[in-house]
């Protein structure tokens, strides 16, 4: 089987700490984060600069104040919208102190009771807007938590992180080694990650340290992620997708910062001149649609899809590229200096890819699962080919079982990122793992040259009478095109 190119040279760990180590060493005086200071005035915003030593500084603190509490080898939960405490409290229990809980900051107050309930939190960590639920929560006594920690200063009722980082540091001070002393076993579980649904039906995905690290390896020595690198983060950091993703651009010595919302994206990639950025294909398919409605609007459509011809031929004849020199007013309306999108969670347009692609933004997509640290596929500047995900990474085995005529069938994998299993659930969790294979419920085929190309889920097929297999993800993108159609669901009903 044919993988995705090993390019890069990285250093293997199979603890999450390791690199996290690794990264405040080697780039200690580098900005690691660089936060905004909102103001009344645009004018009047200041940004504050977290070198990775100070940040080092940080989580030992935070997270020698969570052990301080009695929390080493617990469970915490983590709520609320990105940003820089959700980040540090995020890395100082996966570092250090124990078992990780993202949950999602959209979850009501019955499914984050249920949340913290199934997956026995011991603490949580929560952000402003989820303060009326907690104090509900924390009055009724409905879960086992017994540590509820606010991102802020809200009341007297809750300590802050800021509270705990203040004792933490008293207690290194003295000469507290607990949080660096933890042993934390690779093949332990690290991570609670519920997937979507309804929190009753959602699975409790155990994922490890070297589940997670193993993925991390992988990226690091086959995407361009470079040391240089601004990473815009936006995606939801309760997702595997989004928290993996964070830790691999740290860890390779990428500055991050954060995403100001939805209608801000332009804004914050020029003002903090970002070069990566991973997303979801809607927004990178908006992105794109203005982009040509723009020229269309200045009648500078047809000039520029000369100059794309023209490139093309270019680069493929003479390996000349001037994309970044001819398509400069483009890209410096997203800063001037984005060089590298990551589109995942769902299939991507062929058209928009390539568009960026065209225009000298390297945009590729990935496949995977919260069951899988979440990556098994993905693509490179090399490997890039029409409808794909992609190449298996280097320590992925992917095989398609039970094909039909046309080749397609579940899609299985093999790799050290597969999950540890579903929490609670030992029957459930055998139905998917079956002799190290993990059974993805996703339909697809591999390609003569180990290409892998998703059709859609084993269980959304719609089976005509004539026996022919429909699959709604492929008309949903063909009518998704249509000029008009903002949002399309394909299904299938029974004919009374």
């Amino acid at each position: 089987m044919n993988h995705l190119e090993i390019k890069y040279k990285a250093t293997e760990h199979h603890l999450i700490r390791e690199y996290i180590k690794d990264a405040i060493k080697k780039f200690e005086t580098k900005d690691a984060f660089i936060l905004k200071n909102q103001a009344d005035k645009k004018e009047d915003v200041t940004y504050t600069h977290i070198s990775f030593k100070e940040y080092g500084e940080e989580i030992k603190k935070l997270g020698t104040g969570l052990i301080n509490l009695g929390l080493q080898g617990k469970r915490i939960a983590i709520i609320g919208p990105n940003s820089y405490k959700w980040v540090e409290s995020y890395m100082s229990v996966v570092y250090g102190v124990g078992v990780v809980v993202p949950l999602d900051k959209g979850l009501q107050e019955n499914e984050i009771i249920l949340s913290l309930k199934r997956s026995k939190a011991d603490a949580v960590i929560f952000s402003d807007e989820v303060v009326s639920y907690i104090e509900k929560i924390k009055i009724s006594g409905e879960t086992n938590v017994k540590h509820f920690i606010s991102m802020n200063k809200i009341s007297n009722s809750f300590v802050t992180i800021d509270e705990l980082k203040t004792n933490g540091e008293k207690l290194l001070n003295s000469g507290d080694t607990r949080f660096e002393d933890y042993k934390v076993d690779a093949n332990e579980m690290v991570s609670i990650i519920f997937t979507s649904g309804t929190t009753s039906l959602a699975k409790a995905v155990m994922l490890s340290n070297n589940n997670i690290a193993s993925n991390m390896y992988d990226m690091l020595r086959a995407e361009p992620i470079l040391s240089s690198d601004v990473n815009l983060l936006f995606l939801p950091l309760h997702h595997t997708f989004g928290s993996t993703q964070m830790l691999l651009f740290f860890a390779n010595g990428a500055t991050t910062v954060f995403c100001d919302g939805l209608r801000h994206i332009r804004e914050n990639l020029q003002e903090y001149h970002v070069t990566t950025f991973v997303c979801v294909p809607l927004l990178l398919e908006v992105m794109y649609k203005n982009i040509w409605k723009a020229l269309e609007k200045k009648g500078k459509a047809d000039l520029v899809r000369s100059w794309i011809r023209t490139s093309n031929i270019l680069r493929k004849t003479i390996h000349l590229d001037l994309r970044r020199i001819l398509f400069k007013q483009i890209l410096d309306q997203f800063g001037g200096r984005l060089r590298f999108i990551i589109s995942g969670a769902a299939a991507i347009s062929p058209e928009v890819a390539k568009g960026f692609n065209d225009l000298g933004i390297l945009t590729i997509q990935g496949y995977g699962l919260t069951e899988t640290s979440p990556v098994l596929c993905g693509e490179t500047e090399k490997h890039l080919r029409v409808k794909s995900v992609g190449l298996p990474f280097p320590s992925v085995e992917i095989k398609i079982e039970d094909k039909n005529e046309e080749g397609i069938g579940e899609i299985v994998a093999k790799a050290p990122n597969v999950m540890l299993g579903y929490y609670e659930m030992p029957d459930v969790t055998a139905e998917v793992l079956k002799d190290g294979w993990f059974h993805t419920g996703d339909l697809g085929y591999l390609d003569k040259d180990g290409y892998l190309f998703i059709t859609g889920r084993k269980k959304n097929v719609i089976v005509l009478k004539n026996g022919k297999n429909i699959y709604p993800e492929e008309l949903e993108m063909v009518i998704g095109k249509l000029p008009y159609v903002s949002e399309v669901m394909v299904f299938g009903k029974e004919d009374k």
